[in-house]
């Protein structure tokens, strides 16, 4: 097929990385998954930085502190709000413009991460691979949605991305995650369809927030780490915010 041969280092890419998860979660030891996670949330927090155009060996060291804290914390979700509370103390203090911008890196991409660590401590290995099959099949149905039949334009922080690839990634994103979530009778099938559909609607406007980053940054991708994806942040923007709703939602729920 075309569309697979025109984006070869994209599958390659993908495969890899999926194949790798999937290792992690037969495993499913909560030292590797942290170790894991905790890899790709340090290469994005340095991702973010540059995009902030906060070049800053201090906050990388906080956010290593971080995710060391975040492996003994019965809350690691609540850790936001204690780099919050201090922030706002240094910002208050200092009263400078530099220190205006020390809270953007710990909202994006940490707390994103967090959540996804929350995920898998509160809900189990489970919840990570419903959590993943959302995000993907949002985005392999954007994708394909959208090369094959996209023509009206979603928004112009992204003029790739197509109404009708959108639409596309969502449905097929919740009719799978549906069936994955049912199948392995993690909840009813009502709350199945809500929880997919709100996870893969937040992972499109997750993927949305990091593309207006790199707008913002002038640059095409946050990183070069993965060949066809670009950074870390350019493969994991989806689940960053899906986490989050998947999250909030199943203890609404």
């Amino acid at each position: 097929m075309k569309i697979i041969t025109d984006n070869r280092d994209r599958w390659i890419t993908g495969v890899a990385l999926l194949l790798v998860v999937v290792g992690v979660g037969v495993v499913n030891s909560y030292t590797l998954t942290w170790g894991f996670l905790g890899i790709f949330y340090i290469i994005g927090f340095r991702e973010a930085l540059k995009l902030y155009e906060m070049e800053s060996r201090n906050l990388q060291y906080v956010a290593v502190l971080l995710w060391g804290v975040a492996y003994f914390y019965p809350n690691p979700d609540d850790l936001f709000f204690i780099v919050a509370v201090v922030v706002g103390a240094v910002v208050a203090y200092r009263r400078d413009e530099q220190s205006r911008g020390l809270i953007l890196p710990f909202l994006y991409p940490m707390v994103g991460f967090l959540y996804i660590l929350v995920l898998y401590r509160e809900y189990g290995m489970e919840w990570l691979f419903w959590l993943l099959m959302v995000v993907a099949l949002s985005d392999v149905g954007a994708f394909i949605v959208g090369k094959s039949i996209g023509e009206r334009p979603f928004s112009k922080t992204s003029p790739n991305k197509t109404l009708e690839g959108v639409l596309g990634g969502i449905i097929l994103a919740t009719i799978g995650g549906t069936a994955l979530s049912y199948g392995m009778e993690l909840v009813t099938i009502e709350v199945a369809v809500v929880l997919s559909a709100l996870t893969s609607i937040s992972s499109i406007f997750g993927d949305l927030f990091e593309s207006y980053l790199k707008r913002e940054a002038g640059v095409k991708d946050s990183g070069t780490l993965l060949p066809g994806h670009g950074g870390v942040l350019d493969r994991v923007d989806g689940y960053l915010f899906g986490a989050i709703v998947m999250v909030i939602v199943a203890r609404a729920i």
